[in-house]
This record gives C-alpha cells, sequence and structure tokens, in this order.
C-alpha cells in the first residue's frame, strides 16, 4: 500500500502542496493543502502582487478514493495590489469562486448519477445532500445547453405562440422559435410582444442568415420579423389561412343543427371536399341547398383547399385574384372579413408555392411545451418550463 504523502501527492489538484493528512473519522480523510507561488495577478487590474495581506482557510470536498471520503483544506493567501489598494484572494486550479467542491468532485459526482439509477445510493456514497446532486446535474445540463444553442440563425425557422398561464386577469403567451434546418426548437420566449422578442433574442448572432420566417397570421409577428430579419421572406403558414372559415362555418352549423358534435354534418363541412366519397359530397350538397348562407361558407372553404393544390406561384397568384374578386361581390360579413386577410396577407400566402413549407414541425414543438405543462400542472417557473421544453425539443 503507498503511504499516506505518496498518496496525497497523486491526488492533490495542481499547484498545491501538502502540509499534513488528518483522520477526520474512519473512512473520512482530510488534507491541508496550501498554493507556494511567489505571487499572483490582482484579479481587478492585472498587475503582480506578491505583498501577503492574510491567510484564510476553506474546506472543499474532493471526489472519494477506495470509498474514503475526502475533502481538501486550502490555507489560501490574500495578497495586497499596491495599484488598486485593495486585497485579494489567489486563485486555485481546479475549484471555482464560491464552491465547497472540486471540479473533479463534480465530474465523479455525475458519472455515478449517470451510471447508477438510485439516486439514494449516490448521495451516500458521496456523503452528500440530494440537492447536491441535483445542483451538480442541472448545472451540467445547463452548460450542455449553452453549448447546443451557441450557434447563430439558421436559413428557416418558424414563430408561433401557446398560452401558458394567467396572471392578475391576463393572458400570459409564450412564443417558441423553431430551427427547421436541424430540427429542434431554437429559442423559447416569455410573451409575443416586438419589444419582448428582440430583448431576448439579441444575444443570438447571424440575424442577416436568416432566408424563410414561417408563421401564422399575427400582425405582431409579422413586424418583428420585417425589422428583425431584414433578408427573410415571410411564409404564412396553411393551414391558418385554411382554417379561417372554420369557426364561421361551425357557428352557422350550430345555429341550424344545434351543438351536436356527433352531427354527421358536422364532420362532412370540416372535411376536404376531395376526400369525401361521391354519396357523401351528394348528400352534403343536397342538405346545403336549404342554408343558402352556409353554403356560400362551404364553398369558398373549398376554393382555398383548391388554391392550396397549385403548382407554381404565378398561377396560384392569378387564381387568388380570381378568389378575392369574387369575394367583393359577397354579402357575408365573414367573406368580407376573409377577403381583408387575404388581401393583406396576399405576398406572404403566395410565398408558399415557392417554399411548400409549413409551420406543422413549430406546432408540433409547441404541443412538446404544452405537454410539459400539463404534466407539471402548470408553470411555476418559467426558466425551469423553458429548459425542460427546449432539452425534450432535442431529444426528439
Amino acid at each position: 500500500m503507498p503511504s499516506e504523502g505518496r498518496l496525497a501527492r497523486f491526488v492533490l489538484l495542481p499547484e498545491l502542496n501538502l502540509i499534513s493528512v488528518q483522520k477526520v473519522a474512519p473512512g473520512y480523510t482530510r488534507y491541508v493543502v496550501e498554493k507556494r507561488s511567489p505571487g499572483e495577478v490582482c484579479t481587478r487590474c492585472a498587475n503582480f502582487s506578491s505583498s501577503v495581506y492574510d491567510r484564510r482557510t476553506v474546506v472543499v470536498k474532493d471526489a472519494p478514493i477506495r470509498g474514503v471520503q475526502v475533502d481538501l483544506k486550502i490555507i489560501k493567501r490574500r495578497f495586497y495590489c499596491k495599484t488598486c489598494r485593495k486585497p485579494f484572494t489567489e486563485p486555485v486550479q481546479g475549484v471555482f469562486k464560491g464552491r465547497r467542491t472540486t471540479e473533479r468532485f463534480r465530474r465523479s459526482l455525475l458519472w455515478a448519477y449517470e451510471n447508477f439509477s438510485d439516486l439514494e445510493k449516490v448521495r451516500k456514497a458521496y456523503s452528500c445532500s440530494t440537492w447536491m446532486v441535483y445542483r451538480a446535474v442541472y448545472d451540467h445540463l445547463k452548460l450542455k445547453l449553452k453549448e447546443r444553442l451557441n450557434y447563430p440563425w439558421p436559413s428557416t425557422i418558424g414563430i408561433d405562440e401557446h398560452f401558458i398561464s394567467r396572471s392578475k386577469g391576463y393572458r400570459e403567451f409564450a412564443t417558441v422559435i423553431v430551427d427547421y434546418n436541424n430540427k429542434r426548437p431554437r429559442e423559447l420566449v416569455l410573451g409575443k410582444s416586438a419589444g419582448v422578442l428582440r430583448a431576448q433574442l439579441d444575444y443570438i448572432p447571424g440575424r442577416e442568415n436568416v432566408r424563410n420566417v414561417v408563421l401564422d397570421l399575427s400582425d405582431t409577428y409579422k413586424s418583428f420579423v420585417k425589422d428583425f430579419f431584414p433578408n427573410a421572406r415571410i411564409i404564412a403558414d396553411k393551414f391558418h389561412v385554411l382554417r379561417l372559415l372554420v369557426p364561421h362555418i361551425n357557428r352557422r352549423r350550430k345555429q341550424i343543427t344545434g351543438d351536436q358534435r356527433s352531427n354527421p354534418v358536422r364532420k362532412l363541412l370540416l372535411r376536404a371536399g376531395h376526400t369525401l366519397k361521391y354519396y357523401e359530397r351528394g348528400a352534403l350538397r343536397d342538405w346545403l341547398k336549404n342554408h343558402p348562407g352556409l353554403e356560400e361558407l362551404y364553398d369558398y372553404k373549398e376554393a382555398l383547399n383548391r388554391f392550396y393544390r397549385i403548382r407554381g406561384k404565378k398561377q396560384a397568384a392569378r387564381i387568388l385574384t380570381r378568389i378575392t374578386d369574387q369575394m367583393a361581390e359577397s354579402q357575408l360579413p365573414e367573406i368580407k372579413s376573409l377577403r381583408r386577410t387575404l388581401m393583406k396577407w396576399r405576398n406572404e400566402i403566395l410565398n408558399y408555392f415557392e417554399t411548400r413549407i409549413t409551420n406543422a414541425r413549430t406546432e408540433g414543438f409547441n404541443n412538446v411545451a404544452k405537454l410539459i405543462q400539463k404534466r407539471s400542472y402548470g408553470v411555476k417557473s418559467f426558466e425551469l418550463y423553458r429548459g425542460s421544453s427546449r432539452i425534450s425539443g432535442y431529444r426528439n
């Protein structure tokens, strides 16, 4: 068996010299150490100082050795800087400022946590608290996530929002931004206003890289994207456009049949016409003849479905012009509102026919975030919710 001195010299951190070895208790050893350098560089002004001001002692926990608990009693010197006229403490390699454990201990703890599923056994083996295990794991995940997210904006992103909580009578929303190139969430931001988004996303480099942004028909997001991503082409999400008439169709249908979800007419109205069987189309048309207002809404819904099956932006532009011109003759307020929306978002709608990109991937990650929220019985800490949503997205 090697002597305590030889073993100490083997396990000590760089720069430290052994003063003595103390047997604190059975299975528990303490190494009294100090750093013996001629001086240190001031942490404020970077000037060298060799004038010792005083000494202080700190005890830090180190990784176990052959089942024996180990800690280091470090006698730290404080030097006096003649330039700043203030004392400063010498740093020790392998022990971060403010920590009471060595980095070697934290790495060993992480290894045990990853290889042994029983948290209680890990805690006992390292003679530490459950909080210390969780803190080491959390810091590790936070660092890994930061490394993964430390890359510039991709060429294509999707933006969408979802409700997270109600506070003081106000509904709070979170905005999810998805990287379409790497198929993972890029960021999750509390709020949806342009000012909040700019403040939270300004740290990410490479805004000029973004060429395509897919979003729902939100004026807030549209103005933000135009200002924040100067080279981006905005694409209105296909499915949000197709759903514009669905609430109006449902409302009119309820006025006729009552609020019965089991009514077969409901499913026939909401399905795309080209997916219906010939006898279903015939039955639906016979029923709609008795309700001209609902029939007109349904016809325009089907016109939009046919519109999105077109190939080529030029032909799509001609068809969209024809549809909006026909809508101008309608007396229904729902059709007038739809026409205004289509005219307002015309360029963004037509951009779809150049890329064929939808916001389906963003909606998928939105659902992941909502599931996390549901399992957590609400959002108590947005930072924890944000981290969980992004990590879950990386796993997908």
